[in-house]
């Protein structure tokens, strides 16, 4: 069965060229060109990936990313942002995006970013909404808010929680502080941006079995911080 990719862009000449990418991966592509059209071919065609545009006639590229989070458990959701742009990318992430790819594109590289998306998903590391999230020896169950580690719950803040869900969702990501600043603790934190760090020091004293040199949560001088794969 080929998988469905639902392209939600307003400019053609993006929409061929978003079609020529993928050309090689055998997938169905259905076509909308403003937010309404999407949402009308995503309940239509129930796709399996929804490559989304930010900037959009209508309803914007937030809220189309919101109602299909919504509406949708099990999608994968790629939003395309201008460049420079990281308010889009951080507001995509708050919307249940998966992922995102900055215009203009590597055409190889939106092609590898969906392929690495349907297998998270295919694996049971799917979107949010999922009950559960699976990255050996971590489980984390997102109904309960429980994350375990070789079947035994980790005690953890709500912080902490939320932090470890942004990185297993997001596997071999970097996020820079301001970026886990922004999706945990919200627009309207205004206290010292150390903070990230010193969640990340307590979060790896309760995952890592030797803290002082990490496996899992791995330090992106200059940047922040990523789930190594």
């Amino acid at each position: 069965m080929k998988h469905k990719v639902l392209i939600v862009e307003d400019e053609h000449s993006i929409r061929s060229l978003l079609k020529v990418s993928l050309v090689h991966g055998n997938y169905a592509i259905i076509e909308a060109a403003s937010g309404e059209e999407g949402l009308t071919k995503a309940r239509d065609e129930n796709p399996h990936v929804v490559i989304l545009d930010v900037m959009l006639p209508g309803i914007d590229g937030f809220m189309v990313c919101e109602a299909l989070r919504k509406e949708f458990h099990n999608i994968g959701i790629i939003m395309l942002t201008a460049r420079g742009q990281d308010t889009d990318k951080i507001c995509g992430l708050k919307f249940g995006a998966d992922d995102y790819v900055i215009k203009p594109f590597n055409p190889t590289e939106l092609a590898l970013r969906v392929n690495a998306l349907l297998r998270r998903m295919e694996s049971g590391a799917t979107a949010m909404g999922v009950q559960h999230i699976e990255r050996p020896p971590f489980l984390l169950d997102t109904e309960a808010h429980k994350i375990f580690k070789e079947g035994k719950v980790l005690e953890m803040t709500p912080k902490e929680y939320l932090l470890m869900k942004l990185f297993l969702e997001n596997p071999g990501k970097a996020f820079t502080r301001d970026e886990l600043l922004n999706v945990i603790w919200g627009w309207s934190y205004i206290g010292d941006t150390k903070i990230v760090d010193v969640n990340i020091r307590r979060l790896r004293t309760k995952i890592e079995d030797d803290s002082s040199s990490p496996t899992y949560i791995e330090t992106v001088w200059g940047t922040g911080y990523r789930w190594k794969i």
